[in-house]
């Protein structure tokens, strides 16, 4: 399960539809780039072709993230490749969006020639004249961020060919200001979509087939439209269609309200999986990250989604190594995983960003062998709570929303149940983007096979 969700945000994004000139979009980082990169592609659907063949292109365009320097030198490595083509198509304009742009700015047109312009994140309106301009021979840039929701009437262009699930992005920024991250200086601060417009893309989404929705935000549970909470409207969205699953990421534990909990548990079509980032154990740890809860908050939480909802599948972040972290710190990190029992987690080594609060506060003393070696621990910990939770589905029936052929045989289909799991059966007679039910009778730590 880790692996394959590693891969989806890793992937490049494709579509096509019909326009004069062709542009190829490849998106890293989190499901809000992707959001964003449908986004940019309804901007420019009128100029352009969407190809999946960057050799063809005469726009590429780079979406990116910033999370962690190894994000930004993947993007850097890949900008290197494209010289090449750029060289030989001298007409060729090359852009690069997001996280990455904001962060870096016009240092960008220093390190990295082969850009002809750069547009933050909240700037994507601007692409067109952006284009125009650097096709005139001026390099350009726009990384204003904004006060206000930038794209609440733009109908996104879908890149899930198969029509079944979507992202929904419902608001966008930060203002919790976790002292490693970048994202309040890269997205700005939270600012939300009026109910009504993220209810009439639903409806959209609907009428066009869909069966699943993600709804996005930097840190959704902080959503909030004049008296509508979060949720209000997972409540409202869920109501549309019961054949309509609800799926939300990414939550901060301060705002998983009684108010929210008793509402997923209300709703049959909204999933029972909650991803609630805990990214360390230790309430000292806690105290630097600035993440404005406790241990024992956290677990309270915890115990208060088990209580409401004992099927509710549990993911989480982790940072191994960050500022200070001592080895009894990173002790009581392996313990609130084996206390919560996470059904999987994304897991990583701290990573200094320049700007941040822990960069300018606190030195990055943990030796790079003992982040490894941490990181290590804790992917083997929950690599063992995976199958642990895996190994009870056995014998289970599940309601499986198929998703598409797997990877590992042309008779068998995948899809994911109502706690985000990752299901592969025979294929049969069904057809994606059909329920079933399905009973498992194997696993690994990763899949359930039934």
């Amino acid at each position: 399960m880790i692996y394959r969700k590693a891969l989806l945000y890793e992937a490049p994004f494709f579509c096509t539809f019909a326009a004069m000139k062709k542009l190829y979009i490849e998106t890293y980082g989190c499901q809000m780039n992707f959001a964003d990169s449908e986004v940019v592609a309804a901007i420019l659907k009128d100029q352009y072709t969407l190809t999946d063949d960057v050799h063809d292109a005469d726009l590429i365009l780079i979406n990116t993230c910033s999370i962690r320097d190894k994000a930004e030198q993947r993007i850097h490595k890949r900008l290197r490749e494209l010289e090449a083509l750029k060289k030989k198509h001298r007409a060729l304009q090359v852009g690069l969006l997001g996280c990455m742009a904001e962060r870096m700015k016009e240092e960008l047109f220093e390190t990295e020639p082969i850009l002809n312009f750069i547009a933050g994140p909240d700037a994507y309106r601007k692409l067109p004249e952006l284009i125009a301009q650097s096709a005139a021979g001026e390099t350009q840039f726009n990384v204003l961020l904004s006060e206000e929701e930038t794209y609440d009437n733009i109908m996104p262009v879908r890149y899930d060919l198969n029509g079944v699930s979507a992202f929904v992005s419902i608001m966008r920024g930060c203002n919790n200001f976790c002292t490693y991250c970048v994202v309040p200086y890269t997205r700005g601060r939270e600012r939300s979509r009026s109910p009504q417009t993220i209810l009439h893309e639903v409806e959209q989404l609907l009428n066009d087939g869909y069966k699943e929705v993600t709804l996005l935000g930097q840190n959704v549970n902080s959503y909030q439209w004049e008296d509508k909470t979060f949720a209000k409207l997972m409540a409202a969205v869920a109501e549309m269609s019961p054949d309509l699953r609800v799926r939300f990421a990414t939550s901060h534990p301060k705002d998983i309200s009684d108010e929210l909990l008793e509402t997923i548990a209300r709703y049959d079509n909204i999933c029972k999986y909650i991803h609630l980032p805990v990214q360390s154990g230790s309430n000292e740890v806690l105290k630097r990250m600035n993440r404005v809860y406790t241990r024992e908050y956290y677990l309270e939480r915890v115990r208060k989604i088990k209580d409401l909802m004992p099927d509710c599948a549990i993911s989480t972040d982790i940072i191994a190594g960050f500022c200070g972290e001592t080895e009894e710190d990173h002790q009581q990190t392996l313990s609130i995983m084996r206390e919560v029992g996470y059904e999987y987690a994304y897991m990583f080594k701290y990573s200094e960003r320049s700007g941040t609060m822990s960069a300018k506060r606190f030195k990055d003393d943990i030796p790079d062998e003992v982040k490894t070696r941490r990181l290590e621990e804790i992917i083997a910990l929950q690599g063992e709570l995976s199958l642990i939770s895996n190994k009870r589905d056995i014998g289970k029936t599940f309601r499986v929303l198929i998703e598409g052929v797997s990877k590992r045989s042309v008779d068998q289909l995948y899809g994911r149940n109502s706690q985000n799991k990752v299901i592969i059966f025979p294929k049969g007679d069904h057809k994606i983007g059909e329920y079933i039910e399905v009973t498992v009778n194997d696993c690994t730590a990763a899949t359930l096979f039934a």
